[in-house]
């Protein structure tokens, strides 16, 4: 009864959220190839096209802890329907930008808009499952990521070939609209299929509803009553959660170098066509979605979750260097750029099992909005860095084994945390 249970919980909650962050992570990401085009017909340069892609992540940055609290206070069928459809709205407005103060503007409130759906999904999460079964459930909900890239880069190279100069309109302002209007329909879905926590879930019966929160209730941090009173000036104090920040920043310098740089790097391997930029980007986030499930699976098997992540951070890192060495050579470069994401997006689910193993209650909702909100500003900083660099020294090199390094010193840091703590 208690498989069955677990089981039609995660078919009810889980591909709702994962499309709902497939759109998110496009309407984030596609800016990547949508460059490709852009740049060269509104005259802006790798450095400002760097700073358009990061400045999401400033305004990412403010709405998450406020945002969490308030889900955890009010639940988070409401909250992420609205975030839902004001991302819907800032979205296509990528679309009319023609100068790099607009595009930073619109990139600045996507960012706000977007900012608490990620660590309030995380959080949702952790009110429904015990940590024993996390890896795999935010496995499944990250595979988004991926899947994002794979069915997106084809579909975003085919739109920005397919309506080109349509009505009017270049193919790059296109592929803005048609992705960014869908996450509408799905606030509308989130508000009326959505339920808040297990007592709401219709599809459970009485005893299967206490079954399952008997089992959270068993794997719940036990707090003092002095932990019960959480302010975030006491969490700011938490040394743990800014070594956690810290590995974090890491992680997602990693992450989004990949997600913004790859159609750039692919075509830089001597790919010209749009369209087969887009199709080859599909490879690494193939593997990727390989490598997300594998390495969370085990590490909810063995119930171990530092060496998983910090050998996968470093796969990723050795890819990003073999890119960069072998950069005019494509089928080496896309070799290396294939470790690189399937290391680089498969971090983010191994990493939330770490924090949310010993966080429970208001310290796990403002704990993991801090981690995100400070983590996710490597978002920012590595492609502006990237770009800066690319600009200075007309090669991607310097920047990528820069990354590389970060990499493989967020893997380092990972050790100092206590195994006891967070394999669980």
């Amino acid at each position: 009864m208690e498989e069955n249970a677990w089981r039609r919980t995660v078919w009810r909650i889980l591909p709702l959220l994962t499309i709902c962050y497939i759109f998110a992570y496009l309407d984030r990401i596609n800016v990547g190839i949508a460059k490709l085009e852009m740049s060269s017909d509104l005259a802006f340069s790798e450095t400002v096209y760097g700073l358009g892609a990061g400045i999401f992540f400033v305004g990412f940055f403010f709405f998450q802890v406020p945002s969490n609290i308030a889900l955890h206070r009010f639940g988070a069928r409401r909250l992420l329907a609205v975030l839902l459809i004001l991302w819907a709205i800032i979205a296509p407005l990528t679309a009319l930008v023609t100068t790099p103060f607009q595009f930073y503007s619109v990139r600045f409130l996507l960012g706000l808009t977007e900012s608490g759906f990620y660590p309030g999904v995380i959080l949702y999460l952790s009110l429904w499952f015990p940590s024993y079964r996390r890896g795999k459930m935010f496995a499944l909900f990250a595979a988004a990521v991926p899947l994002s890239g794979l069915l997106g880069g084809p579909l975003s190279g085919w739109i920005m070939t397919i309506f080109h100069n349509a009505y009017g309109f270049t193919g790059w302002q296109w592929l803005f609209i048609i992705q960014g209007t869908p996450s509408l329909l799905l606030g509308i879905l989130v508000l009326w299929l959505l339920p808040d926590r297990i007592e709401h879930a219709h599809w459970l019966n009485t005893d299967e509803t206490e079954l399952l929160k008997n089992r959270l209730l068993e794997d719940a941090v036990q707090t003092s009553p002095s932990e019960k009173q959480v302010t975030l000036s006491g969490v700011l104090r938490n040394g743990k959660l800014w070594l956690l920040t810290f590995i974090y920043f890491c992680l997602i310098a990693g992450f989004y170098t990949v997600s913004f740089w790859l159609p750039t790097l692919v075509r830089n391997a001597g790919v010209e066509n749009v369209f087969t930029v887009g199709l080859l980007t599909t490879i690494p986030y193939a593997a990727a979605i390989v490598t997300m499930m594998v390495a969370s699976r085990s590490a909810d098997k063995h119930r171990e979750r530092r060496w998983h992540l910090a050998i996968i951070a470093i796969i990723s890192g050795a890819g990003m260097v073999i890119s960069a060495l072998f950069s005019d050579s494509l089928w080496v470069a896309m070799f290396g750029l294939t470790l690189g994401a399937a290391g680089g997006l498969s971090t983010l689910p191994l990493f939330w099992s770490l924090p949310t193993a010993f966080l429970g209650g208001t310290m796990a909702a403002i704990g993991i909005a801090l981690i995100n909100s400070f983590g996710n500003l490597a978002g920012f900083v590595a492609p502006y860095l990237m770009g800066i660099l690319s600009d200075l020294t007309h090669s991607t090199l310097t920047g990528m084994l820069i990354i590389s390094c970060t990499l493989f010193v967020g893997a380092a840091a990972i050790f100092l945390i206590p195994g006891h703590i967070v394999n669980r």
